[in-house]
Order: C-alpha cells, then structure tokens, then sequence
C-alpha cells in the first residue's frame, strides 16, 4: 500500500523541489504538478507529488498518519480523527440525492 504523505514545497529547481515534512526534508518529484509552487503543500507518494493539497488538508493527514503510527506502537488514536468523527458518516452525493428523492432500494 502507498500513502501519501504532506510535505510542504520549501524551493523549487525545475521539476524538483526540496519539501519538508514530519520526516524531514526530501527532493520531491514535481511532473504530475506542474503548478506546485513554493509555499504549497503536495501529497508525496514514493518521491513524487501527486496533488496538491491546502494546509488544513495537509494537517487532518498529518494528525491522522500520527493516530495510526501511535496506534501500531501500541498507543492509542487520540484526536486523530476528530475531523470525521464530527461530521458523521456521509452517504456519496448520488447516493445522498437517492434517499433525499425517497428511494430506499437499488
């Protein structure tokens, strides 16, 4: 399995970019977002940004890649998930459109 992994865009050189995040800094691969500028934060999959993200995108990531690391080291998850455990459980928006219009089978 792949996670992506926030770090934030510290310089750019060409389709390379120095990016900090909770591991430390790393040469990131910039090809798949060419728009990614200093400043930014990217989901860095393996070397190389995938999306770019905003900060508090970025932050719910961090905080829960956090949980689970403490959770495998035998914590527990803490707030990690705090984001969705306000929201509650959303149904996909046609899914959603469906119970609002009255349908309940398939």
């Amino acid at each position: 399995m792949c996670l992506g992994v926030p770090m934030k865009i510290l310089a750019i050189d060409g389709i390379a970019a120095t990016a900090e995040g909770a591991e430390g800094r790393e040469i990131v691969d910039l090809s798949l977002t060419p728009d990614a500028k200093v400043g930014d934060w990217v989901l860095n999959f393996l070397g190389a940004a995938r999306e770019i993200v905003t900060e508090d995108e970025a932050d719910k990531i961090m905080r829960a890649l956090g949980g689970l690391r403490s959770l495998m080291n035998g914590g527990d998850l803490g707030d990690a998930f705090a984001d969705l455990e306000e929201s509650g459980p959303r149904l996909p928006p046609h899914l959603q459109a469906a119970l609002d219009a009255g349908k309940t089978t398939v």
